[in-house]
């Protein structure tokens, strides 16, 4: 057992576990868990399911089914190709326990009165892409002042891409903002009926065809619009069944083990690109100069929630979301009581 899995465990040892013992009674007034469901953005431009990073492992790995298999638990997951905004409906109706979300749905949903809890980091850093048509001369942020550029609103897209507007002075005030969504304006940009898009693979793809160039993205911006994402739960999920959460969480630091192995780059390339029907070289050109051990660790330091919080910050600013939180105070209360 390595350093990152003891801190998982860490999380319900000592006090922690203390605190989840005197939830028992509770527990014992709450339906026992049958099925755990698990929302997630559907990435995949193919029929098979996709939604990246710590997810795809999960899932290819078994290692939630292996978990909860003693319990007979079965895990139930839903891909959405609607994103954000359809998963914080599916919460909001009681139809899904935990979700892996981008950082702005997730920021929206909290915002707008729903009873999440955030648990962990799912990534950190994603680099979107400013996406133009050939020969269009857009070269810079500041170029696109007039032009009609598609974005996906109400996802970490839209927050990528107003902090990447804030970073050169500019607002979405300043353009034409189509919303579409990540294959609709993937397929717009194609029929030069936009004339850019802000996102992420779907671009490169677009690239390599000869349909788009990619001028800029996060990483030459200083970072500005990198995209954040975190798994939260459904605060009645987390309260009457903090012996689940553990569990889960325990069993995620397999798949964030075997992610953050810079060894295993080659091989998740392929896994991604064989579930979300994506040319390898995609992945492989967006992954070029990062490394999986800084896009992937699932632990909530404080660099991490300082960032979401500047994403709160900046969700607000823009008029994304009416009612700004602290996130300290949006962190399960499991978690906060280990000391992360």
């Amino acid at each position: 057992m390595n350093l990152p899995f003891k801190r998982v465990i860490s999380l319900f040892a000592a006090p922690a576990l203390a605190g989840l013992l005197g939830c028992l009674p509770l527990m014992a007034q709450a339906a026992a868990v049958t099925e755990i469901r698990i929302a997630v953005p559907d990435l995949s431009a193919g029929t098979q399911h996709s939604g990246g990073g710590v997810v795809d492992v999960l899932r290819e790995q078994q290692i939630y089914e292996k978990a909860f298999a003693d319990q007979g638990i079965k895990i139930q997951w839903n891909f959405f190709k609607g994103a954000g905004p359809v998963i914080n409906e599916a919460f909001a109706n009681g139809q899904v326990d935990f979700a892996y979300l981008g950082d702005l749905a997730a920021i929206i949903g909290r915002s707008n009165g729903l009873d999440t809890r955030l648990l962990s980091a799912s990534a950190r850093g994603v680099k979107h892409y400013l996406g133009v048509q050939p020969g269009s001369g857009i070269k810079t942020l500041q170029d696109l002042k007039g032009k009609r550029v598609a974005v996906f609103r109400g996802t970490a897209t839209q927050l990528s891409f107003d902090a990447a507007l804030a970073s050169q002075g500019l607002s979405e005030k300043d353009l034409k903002v189509i919303n579409l969504d990540f294959s609709a304006a993937v397929a717009a940009l194609a029929a030069k009926q936009i004339d850019a898009s802000w996102g992420s693979t779907g671009l490169s793809a677009l690239r390599i065809k000869g349909l788009a160039e990619l001028p800029l993205n996060t990483k030459d911006l200083g970072g500005a619009g990198s995209v954040q994402s975190v798994l939260v739960g459904s605060g009645k999920f987390v309260d009457e069944h903090p012996e689940v959460v553990a569990k889960l969480l325990k069993a995620q630091q397999q798949a964030v083990q075997w992610l953050t192995d810079d060894n295993n780059k080659e091989a998740y390339i392929q896994l991604v690109s064989g579930l979300a029907s994506y040319p390898p070289v995609i992945l492989q050109e967006d992954l070029h100069d990062q490394k999986l051990s800084e896009l992937f660790p699932s632990n909530l330091d404080p660099a991490f929630l300082a960032k979401l919080q500047g994403s709160v910050d900046l969700a607000a600013k823009e008029r994304l979301i009416r009612k700004p939180f602290q996130v300290t105070e949006w962190v399960a209360p499991q978690l906060t009581a280990a000391g992360l």
